[in-house]
Parts: C-alpha cells; sequence; structure tokens
C-alpha cells in the first residue's frame, strides 16, 4: 500500500515504523524536521513531505497520531492540509483522541470529497505502540475498516469497529473513565497499606493474583511505590481526555461523579508543576 503518515510522535514513530518493516510505501510529515530526519534515517526507502497535503497525494491511506482536536484539525483542513490532496477511494485513518463531534465533522467532509474516514484511537502507550501491541477501537464505515485492518494489525494486538463515525472516540473516553478511576483506586491503596504499616510491595504481589489485578497494578504499583514518574502518559495528555470525557457525558446525560473528581485530582498535580508525569503520579497528592 502506499500510506501516509502524518505526525510522528511517541507513538506515531513508531506506528510509521511498523508499516515501513510491513513493506509498504509510506510518506512522513512531521513539523519537527529532527523528528523526520531520524525516522527517515531508520526507514531510508521511504520518503518525506513538506506538509499533510504532499504527504497524502497519491496514497491509498493517510495515517495520523497528532495531539488535539486543533491539531488535527489544521492537518486535515487547514491549508496544506491533507483532505485537500487525497483521492477518491482513498481512506483517512485517524489515530488521535479527539472529540467525536470532530471525528464526525471529519467523517462527513471526507464522504462529500469521495473518501473514506476512520476514528480509530488507541490504548497502549508508548510501550504499545513501540511493541506493535496496541489496541485500536475503531469508528466509520464497515467497508473502509475491512480495507484498513491489514495495516491497522501492523501494530494492532486487538482491534475492532465500534459503530459509525465517532465510535471509536466514543469507546476511548469509556477506557479513559475507567483507567482514571482505577489510577486513583490503586494509589489510594497502596498509600493505606504503607499508612497501616504493611509491606506494600508484599500486598501488591498477592493481590495481584486475585480479583484486584489491573494492567495499573501489574505495570504501575511499583513504580508509583519507588516515587518515579518521570515516564509514561502524562497527566496533561490525561487531562485532555478526560476533559472530552466530561463534555460527552454533559451532552448525553451520563453521570461521571469519580471522573470529575479524578480531573480535579489531576488539576491538582499541575498545579503543582506535574503536568508531564505520568498519570500515576495522583500518588504524590496523598503523600
Amino acid at each position: 500500500m502506499r500510506v501516509a503518515f502524518l505526525c510522528l510522535g511517541a507513538m506515531g514513530y513508531p506506528m510509521a515504523g511498523h508499516l515501513a518493516r510491513a513493506g509498504h510505501e509510506i510518506a512522513v510529515y512531521n513539523r519537527s524536521p529532527s523528528k523526520r530526519d531520524a525516522w527517515l534515517a531508520a526507514h531510508p526507502v521511504s520518503r518525506s513531505a513538506a506538509s499533510p497535503a504532499e504527504a497524502a497525494r497519491g496514497a491509498d491511506f493517510v495515517m495520523a497520531c497528532t495531539g488535539n482536536d486543533d491539531d488535527l484539525r489544521e492537518i486535515t483542513l487547514g491549508p496544506g492540509g491533507a483532505f485537500e490532496a487525497m483521492a477518491p477511494g482513498s481512506c483517512f485513518v485517524d489515530h488521535t483522541t479527539v472529540s467525536a463531534t470532530l471525528a464526525r465533522e471529519l467523517a462527513g467532509e471526507a464522504s462529500r470529497r469521495g473518501f473514506g474516514f476512520l476514528d480509530a484511537p488507541v490504548s497502549g502507550g508508548q510501550a504499545g505502540a513501540e511493541a506493535g501491541a496496541l489496541t485500536i477501537m475503531v469508528g466509520g464505515e464497515a467497508e473502509a475498516y475491512e480495507r484498513a485492518a491489514p495495516l491497522l494489525g501492523c501494530y494492532a494486538k486487538k482491534q475492532l469497529r465500534m459503530g459509525p463515525a465517532g465510535s471509536g472516540q466514543l469507546t476511548k473516553m469509556v477506557n479513559q473513565i475507567c483507567i482514571a478511576g482505577l489510577v486513583q483506586g490503586l494509589a489510594e491503596g497502596l498509600q493505606f497499606a504503607r499508612s497501616s504499616g504493611l509491606d506494600a510491595g508484599r500486598a501488591v504481589e498477592v493481590i495481584s493474583q486475585g480479583a484486584a489485578q489491573s494492567w495499573q497494578l501489574d505495570n504501575r504499583a511499583l513504580s508509583m511505590l519507588e516515587g518515579r514518574f518521570d515516564f509514561g502518559f502524562a497527566v496533561d495528555w490525561m487531562r485532555k481526555d478526560l476533559g472530552i470525557a466530561l463534555d460527552e457525558a454533559s451532552r448525553c446525560g451520563a453521570r461521571l461523579p469519580i471522573t470529575a473528581l479524578v480531573d480535579e485530582l489531576y488539576a491538582e498535580v499541575q498545579a503543582r508543576g506535574g503536568g508531564r508525569l505520568d498519570t500515576s503520579s495522583l500518588m504524590t497528592l496523598l503523600e
């Protein structure tokens, strides 16, 4: 396939690499030349583009993984955006976590221009992207998804179409809502273990084999006990994601009291200068 990949950040860089290693013809666009040049040095058969439109021209699929709604709107509909160059029958696959409203808007615009659009946010973090073991939640037309699925399989351990445009983003909101509550519960449990005089590490060892087991416990409990938070999924990004979920909840009438509370706690972490710390840094508020 001829594939364009837009934005080579912590997630996009390894995802584009998996596509290149699978033998696809890749054109990359990135605002930072240094990251683009490093990626091209590792994948010399690929080519660079000066704009999203240049990368997208002639591509069967255009993949993107950028920061937020404004960033995605810029690389799709802004001057030199990908949509102005995409051919009828091609498909845009967005891996950014954005609002379902924007996903539906872009899907409608893509349809008017004669090409497909999939909202396909991911879970698994940078480690999952590097290992090719992401989980992908997809919204969009079934035909477009069936064509894109082999490409997604280059970096996914699980992918599932959830329904029409916006459904992928709604599912990612469910994911982040669940994570927020779990991380706060884990932080409180670990702090309780310490305060009550238990060996917290041994407590983790035993409860990880029971009903309390979770990805967060398996992958974050020990680093939380060690006070290590300078890695992983940043608080700034989690607050962006929770804000999207809380806005959507207001529109659909869902009640998210725990999510709203945890969002306020993350705001306190940010106020203390921890915006770039891992989401498990909720632990610092209890110490």
